[in-house]
């Protein structure tokens, strides 16, 4: 389970990482196509500002670098990594002004974090004004998305290892 302002990075197989709540936050998915190495995050807000001792995963100017860097440790190579992001919901309504979307801002934040760094965006399930669960299998490479009241669904898959090795 990766909570609010956490990340995790698993190549055990068998394991699924898990975020539940994913209202205005973004869970930020790292996975290698090839092997069977998967980072989630659990992003709160887009910046912090600078702020000295933040916490590393409550914000993506932190997050973003955190997560690739433990991927690295455990042997992802960053340029092979896909990203897929899942979250960013408008959860709460404050008339027309677009600056208090901090799901939006969220969203945009990790996008541009992440092409800074050459990774691309494969899949998303965000915006709207639900919130979200993301489950990602280390085996399969396979991220599912369920909103409240509705089946979980498959947003991406890696290609199949077996696939890969040939």
């Amino acid at each position: 389970m990766v909570r609010m302002g956490e990340f995790s990075v698993s190549r055990t197989p068998g394991h699924v990482l898990c975020s539940i709540g994913l209202g205005s936050c973004i869970g930020l998915v790292l996975l290698e196509p090839n092997r069977p190495i998967v980072g989630l995050a659990h992003i709160m807000l887009p910046s912090s500002n600078g702020t000295p001792g933040a916490a590393i995963g409550k914000f993506a100017d932190l997050a973003v670098p955190a997560l690739l860097s433990a991927l690295a440790s455990h042997g992802a190579r960053r340029t092979n990594l896909e990203a897929v992001l899942i979250g960013g919901a408008q959860m709460f309504s404050f008339g027309t002004t677009t600056s208090l979307d901090i799901g939006r801002r969220n969203e945009e934040a990790k996008r541009e974090a992440l092409s800074g760094v050459g990774i691309e965006v494969r899949a998303a399930a965000t915006g709207g004004r639900k919130g979200r669960t993301v489950r990602v299998s280390i085996d399969t490479g396979v991220v599912t998305v369920k909103e409240p009241g509705t089946p979980e669904v498959e947003l991406f898959t890696r290609r199949s290892l077996a696939q890969v090795r040939r």
